[in-house]
């Protein structure tokens, strides 16, 4: 693994820094994710159409760049560190691998272009409550937890020459506002169990919900007699791969986006202790203090080095550590925020200041994709670290 950047992938990060930092401050967060979208359509507009980032690594066949996973966290750390809202992670990371593994040659012409350009969003509905199980990151996600078991979950039946979608998917990010649904849905009874994914325009019922986290919107989704078009073809062998391929592919972006939401309230909380004076010194140079800060980029420096490791070992084709730098990153993301409100004082501690929006990234990120022993145990278990036994997590 050479961990030197390629004068391209520099400029993939210094081009999005640059627009960010005019573009996303923390009032502008936070005026986006009031709004019905979630997010800024004019920012993901340049995001999509400027700097191509929902096509980044796509095939150029498909009006992609025909980058790796490497190119596309780099992007996240970006948006990580000034915590933008958008459609990136539900459209490119999570929805269009599935399509790009399972569809028809004429889906894929048909819906990655579109992706690529920005202008379909998309969103992975997968049934319970579970997301982090279901992409293979927390737990086994093969046989019926993928849709959500025989009696529960959301169930795929035939009807009228079509398929038609009953049930309830939850944790659906950006569901709310998404062109397209993909959705993993139940079928063929107990005769012949499968799941597949199917795809959803228009007909289902969903419903915003309120997270600590408003910068990672979610929804409910239901559907009751909801048309849908099965992606691929009706054998659904490959799901649970495809599921847990994917899971390692947004892992890896999603700590290199925790990483840069670490850096970045580290950052702001060095300025501070620079500036704030007590007893006639700032703070910043006691040395209990500035042995707090050290450990703090240690810990924000090895989740780095973890999630490069992962987004190239994604690339590659190599072993899956995604989950393993996730649990890292999330770990050093909640390690920061946490301290940051704490050596903010009593201005870290209102619900107004900056440091929250991180400290609530911290902990939503963790409720959605941890928790980060389970993380741990579960990648110890496939790796069979003991034995070849269960990890026994409590």
């Amino acid at each position: 693994m050479d961990a030197t950047f390629t004068a391209e992938q520099d400029d993939i990060r210094r081009t999005l820094r640059e627009l960010l930092l005019k573009r996303c401050g923390p009032e502008d967060v936070r005026a986006a994710v009031r709004t019905a979208d979630g997010h800024d359509p004019a920012l993901w507009e340049s995001l999509a159409q400027q700097l191509g980032l929902p096509g980044l690594a796509l095939p150029e066949a498909y009006g992609g760049a025909g980058c790796t996973t490497t190119e596309l966290a780099l992007a996240a750390e970006e948006l990580g560190r000034a915590l933008a809202p958008s459609p990136l992670l539900a459209t490119a990371v999570l929805s269009a691998p599935v399509v790009l593994a399972l569809g028809s040659p004429d889906q894929r012409a048909a819906l990655l272009p579109r992706i690529a350009s920005g202008g379909l969003t998309a969103a992975l509905a997968v049934p319970g409550a579970g997301l982090t199980t279901a992409l293979g990151l927390t737990g086994d996600n093969r046989g019926e937890r993928a849709g959500g078991g025989r009696s529960g979950g959301v169930q795929a039946r035939r009807a009228d020459g079509g398929w038609r979608l009953y049930g309830q998917a939850d944790q659906v990010l950006d569901g709310h506002s998404a062109d397209l649904l993909v959705v993993a849905a139940h079928t063929g009874g107990f005769a012949r169990s499968r799941t597949l994914f199917f795809l959803v325009g228009d007909g289902a019922t969903r419903v915003r919900q309120t997270s600590l986290d408003e910068t990672r919107p979610r929804a409910r989704v239901q559907f009751r007699e909801t048309g849908a078009e099965v992606l691929g073809d009706e054998e659904g062998a490959e799901v649970a791969r495809v599921l847990a391929a994917v899971g390692d592919r947004a892992a890896a972006v999603l700590a290199a986006e925790a990483v840069g939401a670490a850096d970045r309230v580290l950052e702001r909380t060095v300025e501070y202790v620079k500036r704030r004076e007590q007893f006639g010194r700032a703070i910043g140079s006691f040395q209990a203090v500035q042995h707090r800060l050290a450990d703090l980029y240690v810990q924000v420096q090895a989740a780095r080095s973890a999630a490069c490791y992962a987004a190239w070992a994604a690339a590659e084709g190599r072993e899956r550590a995604g989950g393993l730098a996730l649990a890292q990153a999330l770990e050093a993301l909640r390690a920061t925020a946490s301290d940051a409100v704490q050596l903010h004082g009593g201005i870290g501690f209102t619900w107004e200041h900056e440091a929250h929006l991180y400290f609530k990234r911290a902990a939503g990120d963790e409720l959605l994709f941890g928790p980060v022993h389970r993380l741990r145990a579960h990648a110890a278990e496939e790796a069979r670290l003991f034995g070849g036994g269960e990890v026994a997590v409590r």
